[in-house]
């Protein structure tokens, strides 16, 4: 037990009684600058919060974008098209882990999203404290795991053909384990996106393809023969961009981080949270989401042997740009529809899906009428990107942006635990829709059998949720208050 010794104000006036007349204003005051910060106030504020991170996104994008382009020309014509095809098998690694922290993503959104002063709130801290211990576990199982793999020389065996034998088996193992120790630093940018600072975490990414950039340059500059293991640099440039995210959430909430670091150590003295009843679900999903997703490099490694794996990297590359802004913009609502939770109002996301569908169908057709102008700037001629995998990635895209409203209305309890069940009936619908088209279109398999499990796993059974849930809720607040 933690004893608190309080002393007596010296030299002070005694203040207005905190719950006298003035009380109501005050924090009737302090909520509204809550809600501000968590994008909240109605449509006004969606828009807003959802803008904001959107144009930022873009803004990040393009530098990162153009920037990312030329890396990918410096690996091709300095380090081969093998180089840079692993470069983008290793680099998709963290999309197969997303699981590695174990839900407690949603735990910590949904605290501080939900509290009107998160700078103080205890349980804000004790959520802190909690995230930081499972992530810390999550990270000594992901490096133990990795040291098996390379010991028994199964990384050849796990990521195919793609992968290189002059140091491939190093370099995976190396993306690995930066991976793994920059995991407890990913807890600023969900404090930042709890608080509706999610574009503020998104212009922390800007540092990623500069740092990737530099990295290549002083490579080529110096003759250094690391086709093997530019990857890597990747994880490096993305921890520095978590670093700087976990540096400015410590900064807003100010003392809560340092406090909660200080805390980890002694879980005795310093209990945490019950983080199971909203991780659980989150953890399924984040286990069978990649591996009905973001498996398509793997199948190509496995099934193909000519140009289809680099093919699918710079569409993914290409159409990535699109999907990153769209899951910036979506993630943008999970704290205002947390807080509209917490405030019992009812904040629809029927109408932000139809604004997200077209905003993504149209986004995704402009790049896949340039698509063959910048295949051909960055490849240098040496392939071309297949019509069925652009299609698919239209389409993808469009669907992709169109579950992102429900998904992000969906982040209760109740709501993440029915998103469980279609999820995982998506893994093996998508891995045998995938596994028999790339035989029958090639490098456009994977990604249309992935569209059709998004349409049919994801966005239909979330809007048939949403459309019940909305009336339960309107049932049961007859006064009809509602937003959006």
């Amino acid at each position: 037990m933690t004893h608190v010794r309080v002393r007596p104000a010296r030299g002070r006036r005694a203040g207005p009684d905190p719950n006298g007349p003035g009380a109501t204003r005050a924090g009737a005051r302090a909520a509204g600058r809550a809600a501000g910060r968590s994008g909240g106030g109605g449509r006004g504020g969606m828009v807003r919060a959802v803008g904001s991170t959107a144009v930022m996104k873009v803004i990040v994008m393009g530098l990162s974008g153009v920037i990312g382009i030329v890396n990918s020309r410096v690996i091709i014509e300095h380090f081969g098209t093998q180089a840079y095809a692993q470069y983008g098998l290793l680099a998709a690694l963290p999309a197969l882990l997303p699981f590695a922290d174990l839900g407690i993503a949603a735990v910590v959104i949904n605290a501080v999203a939900g509290s009107s002063s998160p700078a103080s709130d205890r349980t804000v801290r004790r959520t802190i404290v909690t995230a930081f211990r499972i992530l810390l576990l999550s990270a000594a199982v992901i490096i133990a795991v990795g040291v098996v793999i390379s010991l028994l020389g199964w990384w050849p065996a796990i990521l195919g053909g793609g992968l290189m034998p002059d140091g491939g088996s190093l370099a995976a193992f190396l993306c690995l384990f930066t991976f793994a120790i920059v995991l407890p630093l990913t807890v600023g940018s969900r404090i930042l996106v709890g608080l509706g600072r999610t574009s503020t975490q998104v212009a922390s990414q800007a540092v990623v393809a500069p740092a990737m950039f530099l990295g290549l340059t002083t490579l080529v500059a110096v003759s250094a023969p690391a086709g093997s293991f530019l990857a890597v640099l990747s994880y490096i440039a993305n921890a520095l961009a978590s670093l700087i995210c976990l540096i400015m959430a410590a900064r807003i909430i100010k003392p809560q981080v340092g406090r909660a670091i200080r805390e980890v150590p002694f879980p005795r003295r310093y209990p945490g949270v019950p983080a199971i009843g909203v991780a659980w679900p989150m953890l399924v999903q984040m286990v069978a989401l990649p591996i009905a997703m973001q498996t398509d490099r793997l199948l190509l490694s496995h099934l193909t042997h000519g140009d289809e794996l680099a093919q699918y990297n710079l569409a993914s590359q290409l159409f990535g740009l699109v999907l990153q802004t769209i899951a910036a913009a979506g993630v943008a609502l999970w704290p205002i529809y947390a807080k509209a939770r917490s405030e019992a109002r009812i904040e629809s996301p029927m109408k932000p899906t139809l604004w997200f569908l077209a905003g993504g169908l149209g986004i995704g057709l402009v790049l896949a009428a340039l698509s063959p102008l910048l295949t051909h700037f960055i490849a240098g001629g040496r392939f071309t990107l297949d019509p069925w995998l652009v299609g698919g990635f239209v389409v993808f895209v469009a669907l992709q942006a169109a579950k992102y409203p429900a998904g992000m209305y969906m982040t209760d309890k109740r709501g993440l635990t029915f998103q469980v069940w279609p999820i995982l009936v998506s893994v093996p619908l998508n891995l045998g829709l995938s596994w028999w088209l790339v035989g029958v279109i090639g490098a456009g398999g994977p990604i249309v059998g992935s569209a059709i499990s998004v349409l049919l796993c994801q966005v239909i059974p979330n809007l048939w949720y949403v459309t019940r849930d909305l009336g339960r809720r309107r049932a049961e607040k007859p006064d009809g208050a509602e937003v959006g």
